[in-house]
This record gives C-alpha cells, sequence and structure tokens, in this order.
C-alpha cells in the first residue's frame, strides 16, 4: 500500500515500507510519525541473483569454463605410454586442471564480487538501503558458490567425457568424439554471436550457459552414436566407458573449492586481486602438503603444527583419485562427512571475512 502526502514534493522519497497495519499520526507539532513503518530491504535472493549474474558476465568466467575444458579433452587425446595406467593419467589430469581452474575461479569472482564493488562504491550504495553487512556478505557468498557450480560442472562433462576418450597402448585416439564435442563447443560460440548481433543480448553470459547446454548434448550425442567402443570392444582394446565415479569426485572437489573461495572472499574484503590470489595459492599449496609439513610434528606433540594442521584446510580429504582405481568407489557417508567439514570451515572463513568487512570504510 502507497500512502501520498500532501504538501511533500512528488519526487521525494522515504526508505521506508508501510503495511495495513501501519498507522500513521501527526503530532500536535504537525511532524509525522512513522514508528509503526519498517525499513525497505532488498530481499536476499535479489542480492544472490545479481551477484551471481555478475560474476557470470565476467570474460575471465567464460575463458576459464573453455580452456579448462578444451584442455581436460586434449588430455585424452595424446598417447602417454603408461603401462597400462593411461585411463588413470588421463583422469588425474582432468580432476587437476578443474581443481586449478577452480582456485582462478574463486579468486577472480571473489575480488569482482567484493573488493572491486568496495571499490568502485557499489557496496556502498547497496548497504544504504539499508541491507546489512552480514547480509551482503552471506548473498555474496552464495552468488560465488552458484558460480563455482557452473564451473565445476563444465569440468566434469569434460571429466565424464575424457574417462571414456583414453586409450592405452593398443588403442587410439576417438577423432569422432574430439570432433564432435569441438564442433558442439564452436556452436555454443556462434549462438552466443547470434543473440549479441541480432538480439543484443549479453554475448559472455549467453555463452556460458549455452556453453553448458551444448557440451552437455555433445557428450549425450557420443554416447549415443560413438561406435568406436565396439569396434575396439571386437578387437580387445580397452572398452570405451565413462567413469560415472567422477562425479563423486567431482562433489568433493566442489567442497574444496566453496572452503577456497570462504578464504578468498575473506581476503577480498582487504585486498585486490593479485594479493588475494598470493595468499589463496600460498594456502592451497600448504594445504595440499598439510600431512607431511604439519600432520607428521603435530603426531610428534609440536603445540604450533597441531595447531595450524586444524586451521589449515587439508585438500587430501577431497582428492578421491586413488578411490577412482579399478574396483574401488567413494561411499556417499564420505561425501556427507566431507560436506559437514566444509559446512564448519565455511562457517569459520565467513566469520572471519565479517570482522574484516564489519569496520572497513567503503567510501
Amino acid at each position: 500500500m502507497v500512502f501520498r502526502i500532501s504538501g511533500v514534493p512528488a519526487n521525494a522519497q522515504f526508505p521506508m515500507e508501510f503495511t495495513s497495519d501501519t498507522t500513521l499520526l501527526f503530532t500536535n507539532s504537525g511532524r509525522l510519525d512513522i514508528s509503526g513503518a519498517t525499513p525497505l530491504m532488498i530481499p536476499f535472493t535479489t542480492i544472490v541473483q545479481n551477484a551471481f549474474m555478475e560474476l557470470v558476465r565476467q570474460p575471465i568466467f567464460l575463458i576459464l569454463i573453455s580452456s579448462s575444458t578444451v584442455f581436460s579433452v586434449f588430455l585424452a587425446s595424446v598417447p602417454y605410454f603408461g603401462f597400462g595406467d593411461d585411463p588413470k593419467l588421463v583422469k588425474d589430469g582432468a580432476l587437476a586442471v578443474m581443481f586449478v581452474a577452480g582456485l582462478f575461479g574463486a579468486v577472480f569472482n571473489a575480488s569482482a564480487s567484493m573488493s572491486r564493488e568496495i571499490r568502485s562504491g557499489t557496496a556502498l550504495a547497496v548497504l544504504a538501503k539499508p541491507v546489512s553487512r552480514a547480509k551482503f556478505l552471506l548473498a555474496k557468498f552464495v552468488g560465488l558458490a552458484g558460480a563455482l557450480v557452473l564451473l565445476v560442472y563444465a569440468n566434469l562433462i569434460a571429466g565424464l567425457l575424457v574417462s571414456r576418450m583414453a586409450f592405452d597402448a593398443y588403442g587410439d585416439t576417438d577423432t569422432f568424439a574430439l570432433k564432435v564435442f569441438f564442433t558442439f563447443i564452436v556452436l555454443a560460440y556462434a549462438f552466443g554471436g547470434f543473440s549479441n548481433y541480432f538480439l543484443r543480448r549479453p554475448f559472455v553470459s549467453d555463452t556460458v550457459f549455452l556453453f553448458l547446454l551444448m557440451s552437455t548434448l555433445g557428450f549425450i550425442y557420443i554416447h549415443v552414436f560413438d561406435t568406436v567402443d565396439q569396434i575396439q570392444s571386437a578387437k580387445g582394446q580397452l572398452e570405451k566407458v565413462s567413469d560415472w565415479r567422477m562425479i563423486r569426485a567431482s562433489v568433493l572437489l566442489l567442497f574444496a573449492l566453496w572452503i577456497l573461495s570462504g578464504i578468498a572472499l575473506a581476503c577480498s574484503t582487504r585486498w585486490d586481486a593479485i594479493p588475494t590470489l598470493t595468499l589463496c595459492s600460498a594456502v592451497f599449496m600448504l594445504g595440499l602438503m598439510s600431512d607431511y609439513l604439519l600432520g607428521i610434528p603435530a603426531k610428534d606433540g609440536s603445540l604450533i603444527a597441531s595447531f595450524l594442521y586444524v586451521v589449515v584446510p587439508n585438500w587430501q580429504l577431497f582428492w578421491m583419485t586413488d578411490a577412482l582405481e579399478e574396483g574401488k568407489s567413494i561411499p556417499l557417508s564420505y561425501i556427507g562427512k566431507a560436506f559437514l567439514y566444509t559446512a564448519a570451515y565455511l562457517a569459520a572463513s565467513l566469520s572471519l571475512a565479517l570482522i574484516l568487512f564489519q569496520d572497513r570504510e567503503l567510501n
């Protein structure tokens, strides 16, 4: 319900929201009593949606999705001479590309979502609505986490494809799958350019979603129409079957990337992209070696090592390449425990981000 008060200019705005239960009273001095009104608040989902779409529209995001996916597929097109371990090497490489691409995606997206908006004054304009800093920070993280889901999904499609395309010393490159997949990727860029030129739609965001759609359709098309697996199976060579365990391994890597994004978001409340990337890379490398650098001294009774071993995230808990060997699997119970670990670490990192953001000057 909208109330118009006489004597007030038509273009005047009040940051108040009036409901049917609100009572407007004028005092003896002629002042308006609006004690029953509530401040006009921006919905949480609106901030999340804007943060998500802003990240998807970043050119670096499209570059990361495209380059990581194409490079993962390229890994399955070259011989390794791995003495029978060629498929495992290909799958390990695809997961490594996903992890590294996610690191850069988390850092650059967090910088674009926080430090750039603080520097440009956008954050000050949003917080003046009014929006609490905790709500603003949490919405930015949810939008960042959603963008990382798209990045991991694109690399998961590539990972499932390369697990099918991988060949040993007795096989050959699956040229049919390569041609089909890259054709669908080119079509995604072509449709994105068409919508931008003729429909005046944003090129980057449209191409990102088209890339996800066309890569999925290309993967399905290859599974339906590729007959290389039948030919090679008849010859007694390695059968072309996607390793669906890559899905659970990718989910665990997504949890790790969420932790990295929480750390990157905390750093972005104070620093720009390059210092944030430096610190997150250090945490990334230290977390990969924490079992050796911190775990062994912690078992020997070092209090400092024990404290750092708890504080530094252990990425080996999310790196399940050994479980992709023949006859092994990743149980759902382990994924549930990893999710609880992720939630606890995110609560700590986002609390630290709120502390750093709480007294940050936004002028």
